[in-house]
């Protein structure tokens, strides 16, 4: 089978390399699955740099999230165990994270709706408690993960202001149903938001970028606000001033939803089925911008890591109506 990997770490576009290898052999709990769709996460240029929590060994192929088929034909949305990652024909799952995709989505809809949607739906809920009626701040909302905020923010009755970077996001962004937009490339960002409420700021900030935009964020998040720390995309991790905080009277709250996984995966298991209905019912729908083959992934996460794309970007092994490699049981290869 084919499957990109890395075999030293630097950027995406460079040691990414598609090669031709034995299919995974899936360990004890463990399920082997017909890869339908990989989307591709930020996480995944990370990976590949060397800079993620986790550091599989080389070689290894990125992927964190799938749409994939298995054995027994059930269409499920899975976390790929690494070092056997989504960006090939084939990869290995654990079975009990693996979660059945919704009928409402396609493939590369479906695996988008796991990762970015999970976080999404813990840190608005579970973490920031967001109300119907409070203002919901998310940072680079025409991203992958920002559009997912800004879908599950307006499904919780709160109003959305997106900040964004260039005409062409802020077009996307509205189009997402943000209430307001705000491009950091033309308007003063603490500025724009404060008049957008009154002198009264966002009662939570989703902020997946770090660096200056945690800057910001401190200067207009509200009495009692939220600041959700979800990731550093900007490459800077912010040293948050304590002290501003207690003066202001805000919450600096981590989200790290892959703990779920591990200490509380009823709660994620109930999550995927809120998020199905959901998607059942056309609340939300994740934004895939561009559906790539597989020849294609590794331009692809290096589009992300340069932070040049909107929505997913979703790698698709075998194109529509295309056959893929023979299933499991027979020749390995």
């Amino acid at each position: 089978m084919q499957a990109w990997r890395v075999h030293r770490n630097g950027e995406p576009g460079e040691v990414m390399r598609l090669d031709e290898v034995d299919r995974p052999v899936p360990g004890e709990g463990q399920l082997l699955v017909r890869v339908r769709a990989a989307n591709v996460n930020f996480p995944d240029a990370l990976l590949c740099r060397g800079q993620y929590q986790i550091r599989p060994p080389l070689p290894f192929t990125p992927g964190v999230e799938v749409c994939g088929e298995t054995a027994d034909g059930r269409r499920i949305i899975a976390t790929p165990a690494l070092p056997h990652g989504g960006f090939a024909e084939y990869t290995v799952v654990d079975a009990a994270g693996a979660l059945p995709a919704p009928a409402a989505l396609d493939d590369a809809e479906a695996a988008a709706l796991h990762i970015g949607y999970q976080t999404g739906w813990f840190a608005l809920h579970r973490r920031a408690r967001l109300a119907a009626g409070e203002t919901l701040l998310v940072h680079a909302a025409a991203g992958g993960v920002g559009s997912a905020a800004v879908q599950l923010g307006r499904a919780a009755g709160a109003r959305v202001i997106g900040v964004v970077s260039g005409a062409a996001k802020a077009r996307t962004a509205r189009e997402l149903g943000c209430d307001q937009v705000v491009d950091r490339r033309a308007e003063d960002v603490v500025a724009a938001v404060k008049d957008a409420t009154g002198g009264r700021g966002a009662d939570v900030v989703y902020d997946p970028v770090g660096g200056e935009a945690h800057t910001w964020s401190a200067k207009c998040v509200a009495f009692e606000g939220r600041i959700l720390v979800i990731g550093f995309a900007s490459g800077t991790v912010p040293t948050p001033a304590l002290h501003h905080a207690l003066v202001k009277n805000y919450s600096i709250v981590g989200v790290h939803w892959g703990l779920y996984l591990q200490k509380d995966p009823g709660a994620v298991r109930a999550c995927h089925d809120r998020l199905t209905e959901l998607a059942a019912q056309g609340v939300i729908k994740p934004l895939v911008s561009e559906r790539v083959p597989l020849s294609g992934a590794a331009d692809a996460v290096q589009r992300v890591a340069d932070g040049t794309t909107t929505g997913r970007l979703a790698v698709l092994p075998a194109a529509p109506g295309q056959a893929h490699p023979p299933a499991a049981g027979e020749s390995p290869r």
